[in-house]
């Protein structure tokens, strides 16, 4: 007798991302009580497994979730709000401003739907964010079903959220705890960047993530800038004084990093921290380039984020893999530099061992949630298919995502949310830009 299963996945082309570089032809993948039951030939199937639930995705590949491993998912209501700057003028006299007059819960709110319906639509199952208002980041997340790292935010200037950094940390456990059992909300602490978190709120934060057994995620030499700043101040590189703090370990995802020394990058290798690269947001606001391949090659596990879409001005992992593969080449003077598979590691796997969520999330093996997209393949600007794995790095976009789902639960279905209000929320969106673009005129 077939065992009974949720739902029967077949498709063309699965690609497990564990093992790298490696694709299953005509294959379906089971799913019962959310998670990855088995992968088999489709020939197979009907003798083992049976379900009420059949999807057949010809011409579709089908991927693990895409995991964007540094966000500030609210900002996408800044999205366009002030291009073409400098990094610090870009803060100081239009993202900082605008964020002192509007950011609220109902901001946040807004902000994170619009952000959370790019992201589904495109493919990304899991993001890790560092913003205001956490608390409703989560409930938005946990709402529209998609994974999601709430960055329990440091700073150490007021906001509408926290007075400071007693208050930041405070209410940060308070998410922690309020979060604790949701099977796909999880929590990190968020020090915003050693120019703006001071040592005593570092040192807490340190021995706290050891207590909770959680990740601390930063954004470290991400410009020249910071490290003036840090000599300035403090008489040694960020890394140096991150190094004296204890904060360099394994729980650390360090954001940006295109400032680095031979030594410091040695430094980093040795105390097991993970890299977050931002290719198009660190090209956007020219802070620099991350030395990724000689990152890979120190052993250093690196993840793909977008920043946020007031920076980047998307967040489309399709098209960060794509940078990805892209600058690596060239910085590297070396076409074999970063192959497509590892950019899709890149954006799979490796989010998930920055995150911690390795065991849970990032590639499509028995007993894994059931994280996954199906990316149709078969159109005009991705035939013919050779090899699938180049088609998604180099020739794929995001619209031609046509299913997504998260631990099981469908979440776009033939290229439409199914648990969020598309309508809406640009309605509501429309409303925002008017409001914000009025402000920052009249300033």
């Amino acid at each position: 007798m077939p065992e009974q299963v949720d739902q029967l996945i077949h498709a063309e082309w699965i690609i497990p991302v564990v093992p790298e570089n490696h694709v299953y032809s005509d294959h379906t993948l089971v799913v019962k009580r959310g998670r990855i039951s088995a992968i088999l030939p489709t020939d197979q199937v009907t003798s083992r497994f049976q379900s009420t639930q059949e999807t057949t995705l010809r011409g579709h590949a089908l991927i693990p979730g895409l995991i964007n491993t540094h966000t500030h998912a609210a900002m996408a209501l800044l999205r366009g709000l002030a291009d073409d700057m400098p990094l610090m003028t870009w803060l100081n006299e239009h993202i900082w401003p605008a964020e002192a007059k509007w950011v609220s819960e109902e901001f946040i709110h807004d902000g994170t739907q619009l952000a959370v319906a790019e992201m589904l639509l495109g493919g990304t199952t899991c993001f890790n964010d560092m913003y205001f208002f956490p608390d409703i980041t989560g409930r938005v997340a946990s709402s529209a079903g998609i994974r999601a790292v709430l960055g329990l935010i440091a700073i150490d200037f007021p906001s509408a959220w926290a007075s400071d950094g007693d208050d930041y940390l405070h209410k940060g456990l308070q998410v922690h705890d309020q979060f604790r059992t949701n099977p796909i909300i999880h929590t990190a602490f968020a020090p915003h960047a050693p120019y703006s978190v001071a040592d005593p709120i570092l040192e807490r934060i340190r021995t706290l993530a050891d207590e909770l057994e959680i990740p601390v995620h930063m954004h470290v030499h991400e410009t020249h800038d910071e490290i003036v700043q840090g000599l300035q101040h403090h008489g040694k590189r960020p890394m140096a004084r991150l190094n004296d703090l204890g904060l360099l370990s394994p729980s650390l995802a360090a954001v940006h990093m295109t400032h680095l020394e031979a030594a410091e990058l040695e430094l980093f290798a040795a105390s097991g921290g993970h890299v977050v690269h931002c290719p198009e947001s660190n090209q956007k606001l020219a802070s620099g380039f991350c030395p990724v391949v000689k990152l890979m090659k120190a052993g250093i596990n690196v993840a793909l984020g977008t920043d946020g879409a007031a920076s980047n001005n998307d967040l489309d992992m399709f098209s960060e893999m794509r940078s990805a593969a892209l600058l690596a080449k060239g910085v590297a003077n070396d076409a074999s530099a970063l192959p497509a598979a590892k950019a899709l590691s890149m954006a799979t796997i490796n989010g998930a061992l920055a995150l911690g969520l390795q065991q849970e999330t990032g590639s499509l093996e028995a007993g894994k949630s059931a994280d996954m997209v199906a990316v149709d393949l078969n159109r005009v600007n991705t035939l013919p298919v050779y090899h699938p794995i180049s088609q998604l790095v180099y020739a794929a976009g995001r619209e031609q995502v046509t299913h997504v789902w998260v631990a099981g639960r469908p979440v776009v279905s033939e290229g439409s949310l199914t648990t969020l209000d598309t309508q809406q929320m640009m309605a509501q969106t429309v409303d925002w830009r008017e409001r914000i673009m009025a402000s920052d005129v009249d300033r």
